[in-house]
């Protein structure tokens, strides 16, 4: 059961219009879900109490940071013990170019979101750092071309 059932109506419009701009006026948050400027700052607080607000970020174009290539790291690990399982996380998530690591059910083990700044940086990246992980077994490297992304997550609640 998820631990978000008490969000009426207003919460998840809160949630969708900071999803969209996080920099948006607590005046104008106010107005869009029809409270007080005091109430919706109350729910806001609320909501990041309750985790539902995870933290805020800025869109920032990977190019800033030297990033050309993003690509996607399928890994098969050689063991499933919960020991192997942690060691992997702890080292690839640690490793400066995973972006963001996931654990899958399937053929596949991890999907790790990875960046480089050219294609031999990439190669160098699998070679060196994750395929040397002692609990690898194999990886599969798919390149990005373009990502599209929703800013904001669909609401899967229903009407109320």
């Amino acid at each position: 059961m998820s631990p978000f059932t008490n969000l009426d109506r207003i919460d998840r419009a809160i949630l969708r219009l900071l999803s969209n701009d996080a920099r948006i006026t607590n005046k104008d948050l106010a107005g869009e879900v029809g409270l007080s400027q005091s109430a919706c700052l109350e729910r806001v607080r609320r909501l990041g109490e309750q985790r539902a607000i995870l933290g805020t970020h800025a869109d920032v174009d990977p190019a800033a940071f030297g990033i050309a290539v993003q690509a996607f790291v399928a890994v098969q690990l050689k063991r499933h013990t919960r020991a192997a399982v942690a060691r992997f996380e702890q080292s690839a998530i640690e490793l400066p170019q995973v972006v963001a690591l996931y654990h899958l059910a399937g053929r596949n083990d991890y999907l790790a979101h990875a960046v480089a700044q050219d294609m031999e940086h990439l190669r160098d990246f699998t070679l060196d750092a994750i395929t040397s992980l002692p609990e690898v077994a194999r990886v599969e490297t798919s390149l990005v071309f373009r990502a599209a992304k929703k800013a904001v997550w669909p609401d899967l609640t229903g009407p109320e």
